[in-house]
């Protein structure tokens, strides 16, 4: 998940690793704190897309920001409802 965040951010160097590691953990906190259960950083490329977006939103300071919090609290709220993503149906 870290080279696919640093390519979004266009990033090359590994200085800023750490910093996106946290981000990335927190995005999949985030993610679930809003019901997705089904985080699939390998191979969902809507999850992988979340991610990156709430990165891009919170490495240090977008000039879109108001757009880029936008369109993460879309993913996120599709996400929470999406079957597959969510355990809401099962049980």
């Amino acid at each position: 998940m870290l080279d696919l965040v640093k390519m979004a951010l266009r990033i090359s160097t590994d200085a800023y690793d750490n910093e996106l590691n946290m981000l990335i953990a927190a995005a999949q906190d985030d993610l679930g704190i809003a019901g997705v259960t089904n985080i699939d950083t390998q191979s969902d490329p809507l999850i992988q897309q979340a991610i990156c977006t709430y990165c891009k939103l919170h490495f240090g300071i977008p000039e879109d920001a108001d757009r880029l919090k936008k369109s993460y609290d879309e993913q996120k709220a599709q996400l929470g409802m999406a079957t597959g993503h969510t355990d809401w149906l099962e049980g």
